[in-house]
Formats: structure tokens, C-alpha cells, sequence
């Protein structure tokens, strides 16, 4: 090899990986799908090895290729830095910053926190991706998310945003029609509200497993909304943590006593983590996080201190 590969065929190459299809790297790169196959191509031939194995369902990457990818995506984000630089980010923050969420969450609690940073900072712009399922960082479909599982593979910066809790809810309509549930082993007679089992974000959405027998599902959502407005017309029991429940009374606790426990996970790629407009982000959720105990416990539980989350590690 007698030149070194062009930054912008590397970039070709990070998009290519991510989206696995040479339509979805030319939407991500805005060219015609042919220029990346064309620069993959130059850029194989100028390294001498083959980065992608063919087939009709994709690009995947090869054992040169995986080895590789690590560099670009530090070039990429060397790159991104000196942008910032030369832009004055380091006084403002400024540029798009995608933002990926778990829908609920999204909706109700993060959307309007970011009326007021974005008044903070008229330079800096927000995709809010508000999901039924977790963001895909290895593929940067966002720059940072709140997930349930910490990525334990990859170059990440990854810090527990707030350990949350489960309760059980019902409609007054509902509990009016219905046995009365003074212990949990009266659960046992009641209809549930669900996700659908087959296409959980997680397993540790399989929260109903707890109770300690096979639950009644009567309807199954794929999203939390859809189930608090199944429950909200009395359609059966439901877990959800304190910030998903509307304060209009549609839905009221029930059996204070059980609950799950799970944890957020805040995380970003380690490229994008110093970036400016990037930690600003971060630091209005973790300021959230530690500064809300209502959104992630029911009044009177203790230790909550203890529960929000104050680590932080990168995962390699």
C-alpha cells in the first residue's frame, strides 16, 4: 500500500458497516448507492483485502473488516472533535445531537425537559428518537440512549442513570367490577395489560414473571403507551413506573406493596461522548436523574438515594 486510504472512503466504509445495505449507506451519505459501492471497492483495492463478505441479503464485515473498524470510528471521531473546535463549540453547543429513548419516557418527561436547553443553546438541535424499543448505538442510529441492558461489547461510555420501579395499576372502572386485591395472591384472579411477550425491547420487560404464577394477559401492546390506555379503559391490570402513569386519575395504584425493580442505562459511543453538544445532553439527564426521585419511586420508599445511579465505567 503506497498512499494512505482517504478519510472520506473510511467514511464510506463506517456507513456501510452500520447499515449492512448499500441503499441504507447511501441514504445515511446522501449519494446514489453506486458511489459506495464504487469507493468500497477503491478502498478494498487500495488496502488489499476484502472488508465485506456479499450476499443478497447484505454487507457484513470481515474479519480485516472488524479489525478496521475501531480506527475509522476514531478518525470519525477525531474528526467530529476538530469540527466542534474550529466551530467554537467549546464555548456553545452547537449541531444535531440524536437522542434515543424509550417512548414513554420520551414523551412524558424528556421532551419537556429540552425546551429549556435548547432556549440555552439556540445553536444546538435535537432529534428526540421517543421508540417502543432501545436505540441501536453500534449502528449510530443515535449518538446517546436510555436503555435497560448496558452495551458490555464496543467502545462506550456507560453510566446507571436511575434504578426505577414497577408498580401495579388499575382503573377505578376496572377495580369497581373486580375481586378486591388486598395480597398479592389475589393477583391471581385478575386480568393483565402487557406487552407482547414474542417481541420484548428486553427481558427485563418480562417484569410479570415475578408475580409468582402465570398471569391472565387479556391484552398485549407492544408499546407502554397503547397498555396504559388498555388499563385506563379497564381492561385489566398493569405494571409501569411512577413517570408513565397520567395524573388524571384514569389509572391508581394497586397493592403499593409489590413492585419490580429494573435500571436505566445512560450510554454513548466513546467518540461522541466528549463532543460537545453531546455531553450537554448527557449531563441535562443525569441532573434529572438524581434531582427527580418521583419520577422512578412511589413517595415513602426508602433509600432512594442509594438507587440513583453515580458510577460510571467504559465498556471495551
Amino acid at each position: 500500500m503506497n498512499t494512505l486510504p482517504e478519510w472520506t472512503d473510511l467514511r464510506f466504509f463506517l456507513e456501510l458497516a452500520r447499515a449492512g445495505t448499500l441503499s441504507g449507506a447511501s441514504r445515511r451519505l446522501e449519494v446514489e448507492h453506486t458511489t459506495v459501492a464504487r469507493r468500497i471497492d477503491r478502498l478494498e483495492a487500495q488496502l488489499g483485502a476484502t472488508l465485506f463478505d456479499r450476499s443478497r441479503e447484505g454487507y457484513e464485515l470481515t474479519e480485516v473488516g472488524q479489525a478496521l473498524l475501531p480506527h475509522a470510528e476514531a478518525m470519525e471521531g477525531a474528526a467530529l472533535a476538530a469540527a466542534e473546535q474550529i466551530g467554537g463549540a467549546e464555548v456553545a453547543a452547537h449541531g444535531v445531537v440524536r437522542l434515543g429513548v424509550p417512548e414513554v419516557f420520551g414523551v412524558r418527561v424528556v421532551a419537556p425537559l429540552l425546551a429549556g436547553l435548547l432556549e440555552e443553546n439556540p445553536d444546538l438541535s435535537i432529534d428526540l428518537l421517543a421508540l417502543p424499543r432501545f436505540a441501536n448505538l453500534a449502528n449510530r442510529e443515535a449518538d446517546l440512549g436510555v436503555m435497560l441492558d448496558a452495551p458490555t461489547t464496543g467502545r462506550y461510555v456507560v453510566t446507571r442513570l436511575a434504578s426505577f420501579r414497577f408498580y401495579l395499576y388499575a382503573s377505578p372502572s376496572y377495580l369497581a367490577k373486580h375481586p378486591p386485591i388486598r395480597q398479592q395472591s389475589d393477583l391471581a384472579r385478575h386480568d393483565f395489560v402487557d406487552y407482547v411477550q414474542d417481541r420484548l425491547a428486553s427481558r427485563e420487560l418480562s417484569y410479570l414473571n415475578e408475580l409468582g404464577f402465570t398471569p391472565r394477559r387479556r391484552m398485549c401492546c407492544s408499546g407502554m403507551t397503547a397498555q396504559i390506555e388498555a388499563a385506563s379503559l379497564g381492561m385489566g391490570l398493569m405494571m409501569a413506573p411512577p413517570y408513565a402513569v397520567p395524573d388524571d386519575g384514569r389509572l391508581v395504584p394497586v397493592l403499593p406493596g409489590f413492585f419490580a425493580e429494573r435500571a436505566f442505562w445512560l450510554a454513548a459511543p466513546t467518540d461522541l461522548y466528549r463532543l460537545r453538544r453531546v455531553k450537554v445532553v448527557w449531563d441535562l439527564l443525569r441532573e434529572l436523574a438524581e434531582n427527580n426521585p418521583s419520577l422512578w419511586w412511589h413517595e415513602g420508599d426508602v433509600e432512594r438515594d442509594a438507587h440513583i445511579g453515580a458510577s460510571q465505567f467504559v465498556a471495551s
